[in-house]
């Protein structure tokens, strides 16, 4: 157990380390900072890569039950994409602010515990249809992550148009058109997995396995719904009336803040829902 934690230390300084990297870039167009930054970022991977492979021998089932492990999973998941998109997508700023999102919930990990569960509780929980909802969910998370990222980058984008603030930082953001057409395909993507991942949740709860009760009204089940309904919404406005732009993408991050309050705040008042995703 002291060998990952400390992976899990190490993990968190060279996390921050290379979101410093990627800020320092941000603000002064070094291309040197983010190239140190995304090094940084690649041993991040392998050692988030790590720790979760030795809690899995450790708990000897996935690692993905508790809020804890719904986190850092989230954040391995926020780092993958991470490095994907600066291999296939040149948008320079992106994995930047990506990554300080990532971080940001990884860092609130910090504070909750690292046990593992009751032993009442892991007979309940440590079924495979309920670690595809669990996985499915995260994903789903990570996606509209992007989505979110894409789209703080087309306001700040769009506000230094409308400045007339010109240079290379401007340019390293891509085009308005580009990064509006990414916020909707990772959203596009990312709400398949949510939608299955929620009906996945429903079934397992109503399954032998599940707790066999779900209050309608619960605040986990509300959250849920909301978030879809949310996402829908935005879907919905973008192909079926093609609105796109600075409105679509101010919804897609007003749905985020939906989507992180459901992540956060509802399972503290949920009656069955002990797991955080």
């Amino acid at each position: 157990m002291a060998a990952s934690n400390v992976i899990y230390v190490l993990t968190i300084i060279l996390y921050s380390l290379s979101v410093f990297g990627y800020f320092i870039d941000f603000l002064q167009n070094n291309r040197r900072a983010n190239r140190i930054a995304f090094r940084l970022l690649a041993i991040v991977w392998v050692l988030q890569t790590i720790f979760l492979f030795f809690r899995a021998i450790q708990l000897e089932r996935l690692p993905l039950l508790t809020p804890f492990e719904g986190l850092f999973f989230y954040a391995w998941a926020m780092v993958t994409l991470s490095l994907l998109v600066n291999f296939y997508f040149r948008v320079d700023f992106l994995v930047f602010f990506m990554n300080v999102v990532g971080f940001s919930l990884m860092a609130v990990s910090l504070f909750l515990p690292t046990g593992d569960l009751s032993l009442a509780w892991e007979n309940i929980l440590t079924s495979e249809l309920l670690i595809v909802h669990i996985t499915l969910i995260i994903l789903s998370y990570a996606g509209f992550t992007v989505a979110f990222a894409c789209s703080v980058m087309y306001l700040i984008e769009h506000q230094m148009l409308k400045k007339k603030v010109w240079g290379t930082r401007l340019l390293r953001f891509g085009s308005l058109s580009k990064l509006d057409r990414y916020a909707f395909v990772a959203t596009m993507s990312a709400y398949p997995l949510l939608l299955l991942g929620v009906i996945l949740g429903f079934i397992w709860a109503y399954s032998g396995d599940g707790i066999q009760t779900v209050p309608l009204f619960d605040p986990k089940v509300l959250g849920s719904l909301a978030v879809l309904l949310f996402y829908g919404g935005y879907l919905y406005q973008r192909t079926v009336k093609g609105k796109q732009g600075y409105n679509m993408v101010f919804y897609n991050m007003l749905a985020f803040l939906v989507l992180l309050a459901n992540y956060l705040l509802t399972s503290e008042w949920s009656s069955f829902h002990i797991w955080n995703v």
